[in-house]
C-alpha cells in the first residue's frame, strides 16, 4: 500500500454543508476526496473546488451500488476514510410528530451509514481504513422539540459503538464524532415549519415559530472540519469526538450530572411552565 494514493468518500457535501468542508479540508491534506450529492443537487461549489463528485441518494439501494461502481473505479478498490454525513433534521414536539416524516429522516439518518458500511465494507478492510460517523450532542440529551433527530443521532451512535467492536479485528477504525452548533443550513427545511392547530403546546406557537427560524450561535463549519479531518487521519484518535460549540458543556454534565439534569435546564429554556399553566386551566 506504501505509495499509493489515498482516498476519502464523503456523503451529503451541498453547498454550506458540513461534507463540502470536509472534501476541502481531505484535498488540503492529500487525501484525495469523492464527494456525493443528492441526484439534482448543484455541484458549482465543488466543480469550482475540483473536486470529484457523484449523485447519490442514500435511501435507495441502488444508489449505493452505483456509487460503488464509481468509487471502486477510481481508487482501484482501496478507500481509506468513510464520512458518513448526509443527515437531515426535523423539528417537532414528540406527541405532535407525524411518523411518516421521521421514517424517511431515519432513512436517511440512520440506515444511510448502514447501507455505506454494508457496501463498501470490503473497500475498506482492503485499505485498513477508517469510518467515520458524523453524530451529534443531540443523541445525548433530551433537547427540546428535537426528539426525533435525537433518536437517529443516538441510533447512529450506538451503532457505530458496536460497529467499532466488530471492525476491530478486520483492521478497520471507526469513529464518532459527536457534533455541537456547526454552522450549516441543516435547519432550512423546518424554517416553516409550525405547530399543528389544536396542539397542546399551541401556548408556546409563537416561540415554537422562533425556534425553528433561530441563528444558532455555531462553530466555524470549516474549523469543524479541520478537527474532524486530523482525527479521521489519527490511528490513535478516541472512540468518540466531541467537537463543535456546545459540547462542553453537555460532555460535562453528561459525565458527572444525574440523569434528570436537563429537564430541569430545558423546562426553563424552553418555558415549559407555560404549558402546565395553561394544562391548569383548562
Amino acid at each position: 500500500m506504501a505509495g499509493r494514493a489515498r482516498f476519502s468518500l464523503v456523503t451529503g457535501c451541498g453547498q454550506g454543508g458540513i461534507g463540502e468542508a470536509l472534501v476541502r479540508e481531505f484535498a488540503k491534506q492529500n487525501v484525495r476526496p469523492i464527494a456525493t450529492l443528492l441526484p439534482n443537487e448543484p455541484s458549482e461549489h465543488l466543480d469550482q473546488a475540483g473536486i470529484l463528485h457523484f449523485p447519490l441518494d442514500v435511501t435507495k439501494e441502488d444508489s449505493v451500488m452505483e456509487l460503488k461502481k464509481h468509487v471502486h473505479a477510481v481508487t482501484d478498490g482501496n478507500l481509506d476514510i468513510l464520512v458518513n454525513n448526509a443527515g437531515i433534521a426535523f423539528t417537532m414536539t414528540a406527541i405532535d410528530t407525524d411518523v411518516s416524516e421521521v421514517e424517511y429522516m431515519f432513512n436517511v439518518n440512520v440506515f444511510g451509514p448502514m447501507r455505506l458500511v454494508h457496501h463498501f465494507h470490503d473497500m475498506l478492510i482492503q485499505s485498513s481504513g477508517t469510518i467515520v460517523n458524523i453524530g451529534s450532542v443531540g443523541g445525548i440529551v433530551p433537547y427540546v422539540y428535537g426528539s426525533s433527530y435525537n433518536a437517529s443521532k443516538a441510533a447512529l451512535h450506538h451503532w457505530s459503538n458496536t460497529l467499532r467492536v466488530e471492525m476491530a479485528p478486520l483492521g478497520v477504525k471507526v469513529l464518532t464524532v459527536i457534533s455541537g452548533e456547526i454552522g450549516t443550513n441543516i435547519l432550512k427545511n423546518d424554517f416553516d415549519r409550525e405547530l399543528p392547530e389544536g396542539s397542546y403546546y399551541s401556548p408556546l406557537a409563537h416561540e415554537f415559530r422562533q425556534h425553528v427560524r433561530r441563528t444558532p450561535v455555531t462553530t466555524n463549519r470549516f474549523s469543524y472540519a479541520e478537527k474532524v479531518v486530523a482525527q479521521s487521519l489519527n490511528r490513535s484518535a478516541p472512540a468518540w469526538f466531541w467537537y463543535g460549540k456546545t459540547t462542553s458543556l453537555v460532555r460535562l454534565f453528561d459525565i458527572i450530572g444525574w440523569r434528570t439534569v436537563w429537564d430541569y435546564i430545558f423546562w426553563h429554556m424552553f418555558n415549559l411552565g407555560k404549558i402546565r399553566a395553561r394544562k391548569g386551566k383548562s
